[in-house]
């Protein structure tokens, strides 16, 4: 049976749709239009034995040829979907796109106040955000979890548990947008296709906010991801301390 040999796999709001939308116009790559198919986090699923036939129900219009793949950015992120999608397909690439993940956090909020899922500051629901978390346990919380989702360190460590770190490729947001010809074919290599010539800029899902962060907000997540950071730049080679500037 064939398998989805890709998934673009987070993070939220870090340019994953914009990824996706660049990868669905390269002939040897099929992405279905539906974004978020939402597989390996589905909780009402039986595990035991799952219904591969519903995901690659996507995919039955595609050239057979082609390498499927998806953009599902939770996957990174649902502590469950490792496992599940290692369970799927042992060979699976990887896509991750990493954001500052303070800019990440106040996207987010952003995207479920305008959503109507949200009531609360962004002042307000991020030192709220551990007590009403729980109301999703044993689960992490869709919603409200906009400080956790930027602990990047654990979740990378999680994918390399169950997958070799060859087969994830781990970028960064701001390269996909100021240089997305050069990123893209760091995918294309990754995925084992031809390169994309003439790529030209998309911008997806962008919106202004209605205002900026606070300035104290700021200061406040600096410091609490000052450690995430450093430990990120550890892992990764990566110098992020544009990422900490107040």
């Amino acid at each position: 049976m064939k398998r989805v040999g890709f998934l673009i796999c987070g993070t939220q709001k870090g340019g994953t749709t914009a990824l996706a939308d660049y990868l669905r116009g390269h002939p040897e790559l099929f992405i279905p239009e539906k974004k978020e198919l939402h597989f390996f986090d589905d909780e009402t699923q039986d595990w035991t034995r799952p219904n591969y036939g519903r995901y690659h129900h996507h995919y039955q219009h595609s050239d057979r040829e082609s390498l499927w793949g998806e953009a599902s950015p939770i996957y990174m992120y649902w502590e469950d979907s490792c496992r599940r999608i290692w369970r799927y397909n042992r060979a699976m690439k990887l896509i991750v796109t990493l954001r500052n993940p303070i800019s990440r956090a106040y996207s987010h909020w952003t995207m479920e106040r305008r959503r109507g899922a949200e009531g609360l500051s962004f002042e307000d629901a991020i030192r709220q955000e551990a007590v009403r978390c729980r109301s999703a346990l044993p689960n992490q919380h869709r919603v409200f979890s906009y400080l956790d989702r930027g602990f990047y360190s654990e979740q990378l460590r999680r994918l390399w548990r169950y997958f070799p770190k060859e087969a994830v490729l781990v970028l960064r947001q701001e390269d996909l947008y100021e240089d997305p010809g050069c990123v893209l074919n760091r995918v294309c290599e990754h995925l084992n296709v031809s390169a994309m010539i003439g790529v030209k800029r998309l911008v997806s899902h962008a919106s202004q906010y209605e205002e900026p962060m606070h300035q104290s907000t700021k200061e406040l997540l600096i410091e609490l991801y000052w450690h995430e950071i450093c430990c990120l730049e550890a892992l990764l080679g990566w110098d992020c301390q544009n990422w900490l500037k107040a």
